[in-house]
C-alpha cells in the first residue's frame, strides 16, 4: 500500500467482506431465534407467538442492515482484510474479538441513543456480539488451519497421486518391516525397500512380487546405498537395526556402528534429498528403570547399550531437525506375536511356545513391568502416521502401545499359564534385568486415533494356534533369535571392513 492512498478493494477483499457480512446476520438471526424461543417457552406461553414472531422480524430488519454497515467499516479500520491477515494464533482472534466488541458497543450507542427506534433485546444483542465473535474468530481460524495444513496435504497428495506415493522402508525384511510392507502396500504407497535380507526374503514372500514393491538389497550403512536408495522419495521408514539387549551386547562397536551412526549418516542424506517426512524407529527401553507412569516427556535412564543407541539416534534426529525436516520417532513397547519374521526372543512368544512344546512357564523376577504391543498394531500405528497430515506428527514422538497392556512379567506369566494349564509355571525371585517400566499412550491415541487391535491374550492364541498348526516346529531355531542369529554367524561378517579382509585372506592363500 502506497502510504496516502487507501486501500484498492480487490475481489478477495469484496469476497471476505461478504463472508463477515454473512456471518453478522446469522450471528444475529440466531440470537433473536434464541430470545423469542426463551419467551415463548418459559416467560410467557400463552403469548401470541405470531405477532411476537413478526415484532423481532421487524427489529431484525431494522438492525441488520446498521449493524452490519458499522462492524464492516471498523474491520476495515482494523485492517481486517489488508495487513491483519498475517496476524497470527491467539493475536488474530483478540484483535477479531476486540473489533466485534467495539462494533457492537457502537451500534448500540446506535441503536439506543441516536436512533432510538430500533428497540433490540438487550440480551439478544449479547447473544448476537458473542456468536459474531466466534464465527468470525472460528472462520480465520480455519482459514489459517486450511493454508497451512489441509491445502498443502491435498496439494501433495495430487501432485504425487495416491498410487505413485514413494516411500522407503529401510530394514524392512525385519520383525515389524515384514508386518509394515503389505499395509503400505494395501495403502497405495510405492514402496522402495532397502534391506541386506540376513534373514533371507521369506519374511516378505508374501509381497515381494507386488508390481508397486521396489527390492534394493544393500547394506544401510553404505552411503552410495542409501543415496541410490533414495531417489525420488518423499517419505523414509528407517527400522533398521540390530534389536534387543542381548544380540547389541554380542559386539558394541557393531552395535554403535548399525544403531547410531549409520541412523545419523541416513537422516543427513535425507534432510540433504529434501525428503518430507521420516520416521525412526526408537524403544521403550529408553525409560529404563522407573516405578512411575511415564509418558513421552518423562526423564529416560535407559540400562542398556540398546536403550542407550536408541535414546542416542533420538538425540542426533533432534539435532538436525528443521522446518522442513522434522523427523517423527515411535518408542515401540515390547512387541509379541506372529509377522512374516517372527522372533522368540521376546518374552511374550518365548513363554508361550516354552508353555506350548515344553511344558514349562519359568518367569524371573515378576514384578518388573513392561508394555507389550502386537507386531500388527505396531506396524498399523507406523502407517497411520504416514497417512496421518505431516503437520500433526512432524517433530513428535509417540508411544506406541496401549495402557490396559502395561503387564507385570509374573502377570504375564499367569495369564499363558491360564491358556496352557497342563505347563508347570516357575517363579524365580531372582533377574539380571534391570528394566522396569508402565508407559502411558495416550498421545497417539488422542494424535492419530489408534486402539490395538490385538490383546496379549489374541498374541498369545496366535503363537499357541501356529505351534498346533505345524506352522512353527522348533522355537528355538537360529532364524527366531537376533542373538543366536548373530552368534552363530558371527559379527564378523558385518564388519564394514569385511571387504578388506577377505582381500586378504585371498591373497595370503593364493
Amino acid at each position: 500500500m502506497v502510504e496516502g492512498h487507501s486501500p484498492r478493494i480487490t475481489t478477495g477483499m469484496l469476497a471476505r467482506m461478504v463472508a463477515d457480512a454473512a456471518m453478522i446476520h446469522v450471528a444475529l438471526v440466531t440470537a433473536l431465534s434464541v430470545r423469542l424461543f426463551g419467551i415463548v417457552a418459559f416467560q410467557d406461553p400463552e403469548i401470541d407467538t405470531a405477532a411476537k414472531a413478526h415484532e423481532y422480524l421487524s427489529i431484525y430488519l431494522q438492525a441488520s442492515w446498521p449493524l452490519m454497515a458499522i462492524c464492516l467499516v471498523v474491520f476495515l479500520a482494523n485492517g481486517f482484510y489488508t495487513y491483519g491477515r498475517y496476524y497470527q494464533g491467539r493475536y488474530k482472534a483478540l484483535v477479531v474479538s476486540q473489533a466485534v466488541c467495539l462494533s457492537y458497543l457502537l451500534f448500540g450507542f446506535f441503536a439506543y441513543f441516536l436512533v432510538g427506534t430500533i428497540r433490540i433485546p438487550r440480551i439478544a444483542l449479547a447473544i448476537s456480539c458473542v456468536l459474531s465473535i466466534f464465527f468470525l474468530v472460528g472462520a480465520r481460524l480455519w482459514t489459517h488451519m486450511w493454508e497451512t495444513v489441509i491445502k498443502p496435504e491435498r496439494e501433495e497428495l495430487k501432485k504425487l497421486g495416491k498410487g505413485e506415493r514413494k516411500t522407503l522402508v529401510i530394514g524392512g525384511a525385519g520383525y515389524i518391516g515384514s508386518a509394515l510392507l503389505p499395509k503400505l502396500l494395501d495403502a497405495g504407497h510405492h514402496v522402495r525397500l532397502l534391506d541386506s535380507f540376513m534373514f533371507g526374503e521369506e519374511p516378505i514372500g508374501d509381497v515381494i512380487d507386488h508390481p508397486n514393491l521396489e527390492v534394493l538389497r544393500g547394506d544401510f550403512r553404505h552411503v552410495e546405498n542409501v543415496v541410490y536408495a533414495m531417489r525420488d522419495v518423499d517419505t523414509v521408514v528407517h527400522l533398521g537395526a540390530i534389536v534387543g539387549d542381548p544380540a547389541c551386547s554380542l559386539d558394541e562397536h557393531l552395535t554403535i556402528d548399525i544403531n547410531l551412526s549409520a541412523t545419523r549418516m541416513i537422516a543427513e542424506l535425507a534432510r540433504a534429498s529434501h525428503v518430507r517426512r521420516f520416521f525412526f524407529a526408537s524403544t521403550c527401553s529408553v525409560y529404563g528403570a522407573c516405578d512411575e507412569m511415564l509418558d513421552e516427556h518423562s526423564e529416560v535412564q535407559p540400562v542398556s547399550l540398546y536403550g542407550n543407541t536408541k535414546l542416542a539416534s533420538e538425540r542426533v534426529l533432534q539435532s538436525l531437525a528443521t522446518p522442513d525436516f522434522a523427523p517423527t520417532i515411535f518408542r515401540f513397547a515390547t512387541i509379541y506375536g506372529l509377522s512374516g519374521r517372527t522372533r522368540f526372543d521376546l518374552v511374550v512368544n518365548l513363554l508361550a511356545a516354552k508353555a506350548k512344546i515344553d511344558g514349562e512357564i519359568t518367569v524371573f523376577g515378576g514384578d518388573q513391568w513392561r508394555p507389550f504391543c502386537h507386531v500388527d498394531d505396531a506396524a498399523r500405528a507406523v502407517a497411520m502416521a504416514l497417512d496421518a497430515p505431516a503437520a500433526l506428527v512432524a517433530g513428535e514422538i509417540f508411544n506406541v502401545g496401549s495402557n490396559q497392556q502395561n503387564q507385570t512379567i509374573s502377570d504375564l506369566g499367569n495369564l499363558i499359564h491360564e491358556q496352557v494349564v497342563s505347563a508347570k509355571l516357575t517363579l524365580h525371585p531372582n533377574d539380571d534385568d534391570p528394566r522396569n517400566y508402565r508407559v502411558e499412550f495416550k498421545k497417539i491415541r488422542n494424535h492419530l486415533g489408534f486402539e490395538p487391535n490385538w490383546t496379549i491374550e489374541d498374541g498369545v492364541h496366535q503363537v499357541l494356534e501356529a505351534i498346533a498348526s505345524g506352522e512353527v516346529t522348533d522355537y528355538q531355531d537360529v532364524r527366531y533369535s537376533n542373538v543366536k542369529h548373530l552368534s552363530q554367524d558371527g559379527t564378523n561378517r558385518l564388519a564394514r571392513d569385511n571387504w578388506a579382509r577377505e582381500m586378504i585372506r585371498s591373497l595370503a592363500s593364493s
